[in-house]
């Protein structure tokens, strides 16, 4: 402002040394035409004492002038310029640490006529609320960059990048080097070309999966441009698909597996069914291929029965009512009718009952299921002669069932997947024994709906341990009943 005070001052000087210069010519002149007409002798003496005088009187005028120009100037200035003074002394103290505090001009507090203070003092405080907004902005969309799951990484037009959060980071194993498309790219050795993406998105491929790190990521590219519609740079979006890959694969081995599942009763019906019309055979031959047509028949309705039941699971289709039970009793229940089983392989089975085991409000007809699964399952696999131990009863707020048996057991790299669908750890010997690879499946299906949980430990050649474990009822209303 002072800078500005001194320009205006200077010339306000200037123009008023040119007006004195120009009145001084123009009494040169004067004076010219009075010596041509008078006389010059006669008036020498004269005109030199009136232009010392004169010239006296006009430096005089110009210091004058010049003095009162200056103060003139200098408070015309002062008065229009100290409100714009004021906002450049305020102006660094729009900053974070003065947060709640707002700087006014004070000529706008004193005179509430100003209104050219007041208008700079609204104009400060909506650029206040601005700036807080857009701080509030800014801290959202990084707070949400940083913690999203997905990848995100921004380029310059020129390949370089702008911005990298760290899900991008793990997805890519990236480095301080990495630090460019090309390096990037290069890196997980996909060929993609910056400016076929920017420049012709409209028809080049912007999706592509990549298989890093025992991961499936798929890759979307998005050009952005700025307000005028140019090309700015690009946008890439990580997304982990593991999962859904998985799925899928599950699903196609899954129908492919009904297929064959179904096909070989099928085959076999037809087959044995086809032999008997063909030819006459003795009572015994026949009977020998109805038994097979009536086996293959059952195991394949057994099959579909499995198949809609998980079906109606799976849609929340299957309306049950929860009863109140006692686990120690259904279980013993469930050891009654799969007698028969267990004298055929001579197993000893012993089965150990809590007294205090409270009451679980379940699904009777699923749980019941579920027990006699594991069960069926325990007496299969193990060998002749072999020892089954069941435990019924209560830790913190769960009943539980606890099925140990000294069988053949799983392979530790079979235990993840026993819970799939289909899922076989020997798949000659499971449909042997009449298995259809979905009793596990339904079984933590049930479970789930009764908010229980299954869990499996086994050692392959030592045997295995199934623990099922039930909320119990409230243990208040049983009290009170």
């Amino acid at each position: 402002m002072k800078n500005i005070q001194l320009k205006i001052t200077t010339i306000m000087i200037c123009i008023g040394s040119l007006l004195l210069s120009i009145t001084s010519i123009i009494s040169v002149i004067n004076y010219k035409r009075i010596e041509n007409q008078i006389g010059t002798n006669d008036i020498i003496e004269t005109i030199n004492k009136s232009v010392t005088i004169s010239g006296i009187i006009w430096i005089i005028a110009i210091i004058l002038f010049v003095i009162c120009s200056i103060v003139l100037v200098n408070n015309v200035l002062k008065l229009i310029t100290k409100p714009l003074s004021n906002i450049v002394d305020n102006a660094g103290n729009f900053d974070e640490e003065n947060d709640n505090e707002i700087k006014y001009l004070e000529e706008g507090k004193k005179n509430a006529e100003d209104k050219f203070s007041k208008t700079i003092n609204y104009m400060i405080e909506e650029l206040k609320q601005n700036l807080k907004v857009v701080n509030k902005q800014k801290n959202q969309v990084e707070a949400i960059l940083l913690h999203i799951t997905d990848g995100i990484i921004s380029f310059d037009l020129d390949g370089n990048v702008t911005y990298i959060n760290p899900a991008a980071i793990n997805f890519l194993n990236l480095n301080k080097e990495d630090n460019t498309f090309n390096k990037i790219f290069k890196k997980i050795d996909l060929d993609v070309n910056l400016e076929k993406i920017v420049y012709l998105d409209d028809i080049t491929t912007t999706e592509q999966k990549v298989f890093i790190n025992e991961k499936y990521i798929n890759i979307f590219f998005a050009p952005f441009k700025d307000s005028k519609n140019r090309p700015n740079g690009i946008i890439i979006l990580l997304q982990d698909i593991t999962e859904h890959v998985k799925l899928d694969n599950m699903r196609k081995e899954f129908v492919a597996d009904v297929s064959h599942e179904l096909k070989t009763p099928i085959t076999s019906i037809i087959g044995y069914a086809d032999t008997l019309l063909e030819s006459d055979y003795d009572k015994d031959t026949q009977m020998q291929f109805l038994n097979v047509i009536s086996s293959e028949s059952r195991r394949m309705a057994k099959l579909v029965t499995d198949l809609l039941t998980l079906s109606r699971y799976d849609n929340n289709k299957n309306k049950v009512e929860k009863t109140e039970i006692d686990l120690g009793v259904l279980t013993k229940k469930c050891l009654e009718n799969l007698e028969m089983e267990i004298e055929k392989k001579k197993h000893k089975v012993e089965c150990f009952v809590t007294a205090d085991v409270p009451l679980v409000k379940a699904d009777k007809y699923g749980i019941e299921r579920v027990i006699l699964n594991i069960l069926t399952n325990s007496i299969k696999y193990t060998q002749e002669n072999g020892n089954i131990k069941i435990y019924v009863g209560f830790v913190y707020n769960d009943a539980y069932i606890k099925v140990i048996d000294n069988g053949i057991g799983i392979p530790e790299k079979d235990l993840p997947r026993i819970f799939e669908r289909f899922y076989r750890v020997d798949k000659a010997r499971t449909r042997e024994l009449g298995g259809t690879g979905l009793g596990l499946s339904i079984a933590k299906e049930i479970i789930e709906q009764n908010n229980g949980s299954i869990d499996i430990k086994s050692e392959f050649g030592k045997g295995t341990e199934v623990v099922l474990r039930i909320p119990v009822k409230n243990r208040e209303v049983i009290e009170k009943e």
